[in-house]
């Protein structure tokens, strides 16, 4: 029995694997998550995993836990391995769909991640870690200025609307200024989504493979996976994308 936690910067994931199967899935607000069960023990911080109520005594005294995430190289994490977020999303990708040739294309709340994997084994990868502009916490903003949740956000990808700027602050203010041209809401919508889409493009033409496995909170962007399908990209989202982090964790342990 073997849990898996992805400390990521908006939600923490948990994923209890047993016996090569999926247990159990949960996820909880990350700073609630800190402020409720994280406490310091010397240099070590600790997590009261019982509290949450996701694990029974029997499961947390059975199981071995690795973690890994947003949290992972500033803090000591008492009793739990340590692993790369690299590592989790590609050992969690090919858990779930079952693929050993593909690139990963993981868009989490700060960070964008493309890899290479061949024969189950990463080869290399690139990551997007100094602007947000290509990240979860992009489509928040945007959807807030359009006034819309992200479920309507995901739900237009048809005649967009030409955004340029590339970074986040600057994207903002252009989303403005086509507003108040008289844009449709649906056609904003639709230019966010591509906007999104042309950033991450470079990296995955980088490392080319038939099918692009899309993970992290982004991956449920209907949209994004629409507009990524018209530029010509094979994409399989797994049935538990932003779970994968913490799926990977649990099969490495």
């Amino acid at each position: 029995m073997r849990i898996g936690i992805d400390l990521g910067s908006r939600k923490v994931k948990f994923a209890l694997v047993h016996e090569e199967k999926i247990v159990r899935l949960e996820s909880f607000d990350t700073l609630s998550f800190y402020k409720r069960f994280g406490r310091m023990e010397g240099d070590d911080l600790t997590f009261d995993l019982a509290g949450t109520g996701f694990f029974s005594v029997e499961e947390l005294a059975a199981a071995s836990i690795v973690a890994t995430g947003y949290g992972r190289n500033t803090l000591n994490l008492k009793g739990v391995r340590i692993v790369s977020e690299i590592r989790a999303h590609v050992a969690g990708a090919i858990f779930q769909t079952g693929l050993r040739d593909y690139t990963l294309l993981d868009m989490g709340g700060q960070d964008t991640k493309v890899a290479l994997v061949r024969n189950g084994r990463l080869q290399d990868f690139v990551m997007n870690d100094k602007c947000a502009a290509s990240s979860g916490r992009y489509l928040e903003n945007m959807a807030a200025i359009l006034e819309v949740d992200l479920k309507e956000l995901s739900s237009h990808w048809e005649e967009p609307v030409r955004l340029d700027a590339t970074c986040g602050i600057f994207g903002e203010s252009e989303l403005i200024g086509q507003i108040l041209r008289g844009h449709s809401v649906g056609r904003l919508c639709a230019g966010v989504n591509q906007t999104l889409v042309k950033r991450v493009i470079p990296m995955l033409r980088r490392f080319p493979s038939e099918v692009i496995v899309v993970t992290g909170g982004v991956a449920l962007d209907y949209a994004l996976v629409k507009l990524l399908e018209i530029e010509g990209f094979s994409v399989k989202v797994p049935d538990s994308p932003q779970h994968n982090g913490a799926i990977g964790c649990a099969v490495i342990g």
